[in-house]
C-alpha cells in the first residue's frame, strides 16, 4: 500500500509537473499519476514566452540545457498571402513537449515525487479527504489537483458540463526538417483553422494547426485535406512544400472544447489545460499552464502552512486568482478566433496589421502576460 501524499495531481503534463516541483520544493509529499510513460510526443505549439523565465528558473529548471529555438520575431499570413510582421514584446523560445517534459519528469524525480503510472477511474469526496481509484490501487489526499488535460475519462466521472457536448476543433501537430527563420513563430489563416510553425531544439521545425472538423471530414485523409485547403495559403504551401516529415505520420486530437470550464470542481483545483482550455489564439498556452501550477501551488502551501484558513478559502481564492490572471486572455483569444473565420474582416486587418506593425504587438500584449515575479 503506498503512503498518501499531502498533495495527489492527476496528469504529468506540463502544469502537473510544474506543480509537482513547486510542491516539493517547499516540502511536502506529492504524488502524480499519469498513464504515459515518458518521453511522449503531445499536439502542442510548442512556442512559450519568456514571461515564465524566472519561475522555470526558481524550480532549477534551466531550460537553455535543452538547447532551444530562441524566438523574436512574430509574423501573421492570411489566407491571400498578405502578411503582417512584428516583433514579440517579450521573445520566446522553442522547445518540444517530448524533450520539456521529460526534462520536468526527471527533475520531479530528483525533487523525491513519486509518478505513478496507472490510470485514474475514480474520484470522491468524502470527510474531507479524496480517495482516488486506479487501475491498479487506491490513494488518499487531503489536496488534488487536476492535470490532466482537454479532455478524459475524468470529466465523465466528475460530470463536467463540457464533456457532453461535441466539439467541432481536430488539432494535427508533425515534426520536419526544413529551413525556416529559427528566430520566428509565424502563424497561418486558412479556410477553416490556422497553422503555427516555429523552430525547436536542434532546428527542427514544429507545425501544429487547428482544423474545423465539419470541413476536414470531407477528405480521405490528412494529406489531401492539407493540399486541398491550407496549400490555397500559398506560403503555407511552402512551408510544408519545403519541409520533410521527421513522423511516420503526424499525431491528432479530436473533440477539442473551447467550452468554459470552471477551475474547481468536486473541490479538484484544475490547473492548464484542465482548468479552461487554452486557447491556441492566445499564443502561449504552455506559459500559462506552468503559471497555473504556480498559482494552484502557492495557495495549496498557504493552506496546509495555515495563512488560508479552510478548504473553501482555499476555493474562492483560486478561482480569484485564476480569473484575475487569465479570463481576459482567454477571452481575447476566443475573440480572435471568430474573427479569423471571417476571411474577408482577416483580410482588411491583416493589411491594416501589415502597414502599423505596432498594431499587431498591441494585440500580442492582449494574449501574453508580464514576466512571472517570484516573491
Amino acid at each position: 500500500m503506498r503512503t498518501n501524499p499531502d498533495v495527489l495531481i492527476i496528469g504529468g503534463g506540463l502544469a502537473g509537473l510544474a506543480g509537482a516541483l513547486h510542491l516539493s520544493k517547499k516540502g511536502l509529499k506529492v504524488v502524480l499519476i499519469e498513464k504515459n510513460t515518458y518521453p511522449k510526443h503531445k499536439v502542442c505549439g510548442e512556442y512559450i514566452s519568456n514571461e515564465i523565465l524566472p519561475y522555470l528558473l526558481w524550480l532549477d529548471i534551466d531550460v537553455s540545457k535543452l538547447h532551444p529555438a530562441s524566438i523574436s520575431k512574430f509574423e501573421f499570413t492570411a489566407q491571400n498571402g498578405k502578411t503582417a510582421k512584428t516583433r514579440l514584446p517579450l521573445g520566446g523560445f522553442g522547445v518540444s513537449r517530448y524533450e520539456l517534459d521529460h526534462f520536468l519528469f526527471q527533475k520531479a524525480v530528483e525533487n523525491g515525487c513519486t509518478i505513478v503510472t496507472e490510470t485514474v477511474t475514480d474520484i470522491s469526496f468524502e470527510n474531507d479527504i479524496f480517495t482516488i481509484t486506479t487501475s491498479e490501487e487506491m490513494l488518499s489526499a487531503k489536496i488534488v489537483l487536476g492535470a490532466y488535460g482537454k479532455r478524459s475519462n475524468i470529466d465523465q466521472v466528475l460530470s463536467r458540463d463540457f464533456i457532453s457536448k461535441k466539439s467541432p476543433w481536430l488539432a494535427v501537430k508533425g515534426h520536419y526538417s526544413g529551413n525556416f527563420d529559427e528566430k520566428l513563430v509565424a502563424l497561418y489563416n486558412f479556410q477553416g483553422g490556422y497553422c503555427g510553425v516555429s523552430k525547436v531544439e536542434n532546428g527542427i521545425v514544429n507545425i501544429c494547426y487547428l482544423a474545423d472538423f465539419e470541413t476536414f471530414k470531407k477528405y480521405k485523409n490528412i494529406e489531401e485535406y492539407q493540399k486541398s485547403v491550407l496549400y490555397k495559403n500559398n506560403k503555407l504551401k511552402a512551408v510544408f512544400e519545403n519541409s520533410t516529415s521527421l513522423f511516420e505520420k503526424p499525431l491528432t486530437i479530436s473533440q477539442i472544447s473551447f467550452d468554459r470550464k470552471e477551475p474547481v470542481e468536486n473541490h479538484i483545483l484544475m490547473i492548464g489545460d484542465t482548468a479552461g482550455l487554452i486557447h491556441p489564439m492566445c499564443g502561449n498556452g504552455m506559459a500559462m499552464a506552468i503559471h497555473s501550477a504556480k498559482i494552484a501551488s502557492e495557495l495549496v502551501l498557504d493552506f496546509y502552512y495555515g495563512k488560508i484558513e479552510s478548504r473553501s478559502e482555499l476555493e474562492k481564492k483560486y478561482i480569484q486568482e485564476w480569473k484575475k490572471h487569465f479570463s481576459k486572455r482567454l477571452f481575447f483569444g476566443r475573440l480572435l478566433a471568430k474573427a479569423l473565420k471571417h476571411k474577408n474582416f482577416t483580410h482588411v486587418m491583416t493589411t491594416i496589421a501589415a502597414s502599423i506593425p505596432s498594431l499587431l504587438s498591441v494585440i500580442i500584449k492582449q494574449t501574453h502576460g508580464r514576466p512571472i515575479t517570484i516573491e
